[in-house]
């Protein structure tokens, strides 16, 4: 049964982080590694998308307790835990879509996203990187981490059987529902590119999920 992004994340609000960190593969390190790739300059503006409870922020504050972070997230209750967690930080949550929130332009020295962004189609995603690409302060990037699909037919798979249950369901295109529909890495390579970022490499992989960095 599909459920509203929002609510899917509200309702496992309190098993979240646990889930996060003990069931997906790498997820210890990948979170601590992707951190460490961000600015260490104090009060490094960064914009994080789908920050949920800020498990990589954790790791960002620990080396850059200065970075001024705008953490956008669907669900109201994911940011309100993630505000709790650093009272004492220069920490601005957002709620809403990152696809409809307006970033600013060369407003921040990075971008990042963690496990967030394979719910997306290849053309929304190099839409929405076009986006980020115009938010980054010259020298800036964007970081993206996030687990792919092993072949293309496995992402054609998964976007056919998410069709098939809105219609079945009748959830219409304009919810965004939680269903994983994860890229090939080649295609959100793709996507990045077509951002028009100057270099685009991946950094690191853990299983199926890899660290991108894609710079001005």
């Amino acid at each position: 049964m599909l459920e509203r992004m929002d609510k899917f994340f509200e309702s496992r609000i309190d098993t979240y982080e646990a889930h996060m960190l003990e069931e997906i593969e790498g997820a210890k390190e990948f979170y601590s590694y992707t951190a460490l790739q961000l600015p260490k300059k104090d009060g490094a503006r960064i914009l994080d998308l789908g920050c949920g409870t800020g498990l990589e922020l954790e790791y960002l504050y620990a080396i850059n307790p200065g970075a001024a972070v705008t953490g956008i997230d669907l669900s109201q209750a994911m940011l309100d835990k993630m505000k709790a967690k650093f009272p004492d930080k220069k920490l601005r949550a957002v709620k809403g879509s990152f696809f409809d929130i307006i970033f600013g332009i060369t407003a921040f020295d990075a971008v990042v996203s963690v496990e967030a962004l394979h719910h997306y189609t290849q053309r929304s995603k190099a839409a929405l990187f076009r986006r980020v690409r115009q938010a980054l302060k010259h020298g800036g990037y964007f970081l993206l981490c996030d687990f792919h699909a092993e072949s293309e037919l496995e992402e054609r798979k998964n976007f056919d059987d998410l069709d098939r249950l809105r219609h079945e369901e009748g959830m219409g295109y304009d919810v965004i529902c939680h269903y994983d529909t994860p890229l090939t890495l080649e295609h959100d390579l793709e996507a990045l590119r077509a951002a028009n970022f100057s270099s685009v490499e991946v950094l690191k992989s853990w299983g199926s999920t890899s660290l991108i960095k894609a710079s001005l």
